[in-house]
């Protein structure tokens, strides 16, 4: 089974920008499609982006297409989340997930997540 550590997350302003890693385990990652997903106190968590195992095709949420850049560095086993122009409602944690169908169904293992905490 997949290990994943997410990190990265921390305290900024609305406008500021952060960038997610999550590190997975694994001999298989590059032919894992991957995906960053979130999740509020009391609320389901939510897809946010994926990327394919080769990094050719992405896909976004509404909600933040335009905003965050999925991206992957196989030699590393890492799979980033770059924020821009981050906002007070993209406060959550943040989570990465190996994906079970394309492009938003993850696999129900997850890391411990990554708190992002946007000050507007």
């Amino acid at each position: 089974q997949v290990q994943l550590v997410e990190s990265g997350g921390g305290l900024v302003q609305a406008g500021d920008s952060l960038r997610l890693s999550c590190a997975a385990s694994g001999r298989s990652f590059n032919s894992y499609n991957m995906g960053w997903f979130r999740q509020g106190p009391g609320l389901e968590r939510e897809f946010v982006a994926a990327i394919t195992w080769s990094g050719g095709f992405t896909y976004y949420a509404d909600s933040v297409k335009g905003r965050f850049t999925i991206s992957r560095d196989n030699a590393k086993n890492t799979v980033y989340l770059q924020m821009n122009s981050l906002r007070a409602e993209d406060t959550v944690v943040y989570y990465c997930a190996r994906l079970s169908a394309w492009p938003t169904n993850a696999d129900n293992n997850w890391g411990q997540g990554t708190q992002v905490t946007v000050s507007s």
